[in-house]
């Protein structure tokens, strides 16, 4: 009995079996691996992937990806995004089907990640679900508006003589250590409140720098809408080759969205030499100070993506402040003369007005904004013109004048005003101020106002006049929106002469007082 009936269930069994083997459809994947051939720097040499794509990305096993830049007849050339301390000649390489791409969401405001989407800031892992090629083409000219909207930095001397707009691409340059990483987070503080996503992209740089960048964002509360994405100068050198075209896919997410999104690029220098790096590791033929010769279209096809688009579009907006970092004042180099062509317009920062304290220390004369004027706030247009003229006029006379020649009246009073004028650029970092009060402050200087004032005393009566500004909301929306109505500027002027006298008989009464009887 016991035998019949382990027979019967013998039977089911395999029955089952036999039905299961019947409903299996076999579909054979096929997967083309390859082999490494050399690794040489963070660059692989491999073998056997025939039908791999250029861009293509590729995984080392489970250990590193890379990306396949050089396809030649008998070897492909793959630049690493990973350190190769763990990968040796032998091991596999296949093939993805997949161009490289990024992580995009809304929750990437606040958060510190690298150029592929991983955090670095000890936070839970964004979501993936979805992704865009950090390679994408710029907006079509149909696409795209004229730009028509300021972005305010907070800096007199910028907003008003060499404004920004929305979607405009402004070149920050000059030498080591003379402030524009300053600016430029100067920049990304003075968005709080504005509705603007910023973006700050960190090629190359120390991790010392790095860290104080973040700090002074959190500490003025700007990484609340501010992203940073950071390729260290210790990382690979395609990772920092990546890195500013995946903080792009990342704007172009938001300004799909209809948002108006900054992107910093500091700084576009590392990031010509990564790419000249692994150019001359894959033995690419080298053009001038040994960059291949397509390192303008690899900026031009960065910095194109930057654009304001049509209402049709979502209207959103992408500005680009890339920074080049110049040697000895050379402004005319290969990778300069580059952006400055490619870009609307530049500031560059004078190392020799730094030396003299002269900060920010932007050189008004090779400044420019080509477009930005259009963009200007009306107001600004009332002051910007007799301002650039004015400091112009004092700097070529300030040269003349180390000669110790007589001078006549009319020189002296240009001397005299064109000191106050330097002076009431000067700013302190992290001083933000707002349209209004830049305004106010510059319409008295070339009104001549501060021209009796003294030196020591100027700072003094700019305060006071931005606490004027400040405590009067009328006042301040007034000044903000006036254009060419005459009335609003005498009642200004009325109320600075009130301001400035003021602070000058008080400073006058404490110098007497501290004068010994």
């Amino acid at each position: 009995m016991a035998m019949r009936e382990l027979q019967k269930i013998l039977e089911e069994v395999t029955s089952g079996i036999d039905g299961s083997l019947d409903s299996i459809a076999p579909a054979p994947k096929i997967e083309e691996v390859g082999r490494i051939r050399r690794i040489s720097q963070g660059i692989i040499w491999a073998e056997g992937l025939n039908r791999v794509q250029s861009e293509e990305l590729v995984i080392f096993g489970d250990k590193a990806t890379g990306l396949v830049l050089d396809i030649l007849p008998d070897r492909i050339g793959i630049v690493l995004l990973d350190n190769d301390d763990c990968l040796k000649s032998g091991d596999e390489v296949s093939r993805t089907g997949k161009v490289l791409d990024v992580p995009v969401h809304n929750e990437l405001v606040g958060r510190i990640i690298d150029p592929l989407g991983n955090p670095l800031d000890d936070k839970p892992r964004l979501p993936d679900e979805q992704r865009l090629p950090v390679q994408r083409e710029a907006p079509a000219i149909m696409d795209r508006a004229p730009v028509d909207t300021p972005l305010q930095t907070g800096i007199k001397v910028i907003d008003a003589l060499v404004p920004i707009g929305r979607g405009q691409r402004e070149l920050i340059l000059g030498d080591r250590q003379t402030g524009k990483t300053a600016v430029a987070v100067d920049t990304i503080i003075n968005q709080r409140g504005r509705n603007i996503i910023c973006i700050y992209c960190a090629i190359g740089q120390r991790s010392s720098s790095v860290a104080k960048v973040i700090d002074d964002l959190q500490r003025n509360h700007a990484m609340d809408h501010t992203i940073v994405v950071v390729a260290e100068g210790n990382d690979a050198a395609g990772l920092q080759y990546i890195a500013p075209y995946a903080a792009t896919s990342i704007g172009e997410f938001f300004m799909g969205q209809g948002h108006d999104v900054l992107v910093v690029y500091d700084d576009i220098t590392r990031h010509a030499q990564a790419y000249r790096q692994i150019c001359l590791l894959l033995r690419r033929p080298p053009g001038r100070e040994a960059f291949p010769g397509d390192i303008f279209y690899i900026h031009s096809r960065l910095l194109e993506r930057s654009t304001h688009l049509r209402e049709e579009r979502g209207g959103g907006s992408l500005t680009a402040l890339p920074i080049i970092e110049t040697e000895a004042q050379n402004i005319s180099a290969y990778i300069p003369t580059n952006l400055i062509s490619i870009t609307d317009g530049q500031v560059y920062l004078s190392p020799d007005l730094f030396q003299k304290g002269q900060l920010p220390a932007v050189e008004v004369g090779k400044s420019v904004s080509r477009v930005g004027g259009k963009a200007q706030l009306p107001a600004y247009r009332k002051v910007a013109g007799e301002l650039r003229l004015s400091y112009s006029q004092y700097q070529e006379l300030e040269s003349f004048s180390r000669f110790g020649t007589r001078l006549d009246d009319d020189t002296r009073r240009k001397l005299v005003h064109g000191r106050r004028v330097r002076e009431l650029l000067k700013q302190d970092q992290y001083d933000a101020q707002a349209e209004a009060e830049q305004i106010a402050v510059l319409f008295g200087v070339i009104q001549g106002l501060f021209d009796n004032v003294p030196l020591r005393s100027v700072a003094m009566v700019e305060k006071k006049i931005i606490e004027l500004v400040r405590g009067d909301p009328d006042l301040a929306e007034v000044v903000r929106a006036a254009g060419k109505q005459d009335q609003i500027w005498d009642t200004l002027k009325d109320r600075l002469i009130h301001v400035i006298n003021a602070v000058c008989e008080l400073d006058e009464h404490r110098q007497n007082s501290e004068q010994p009887e």
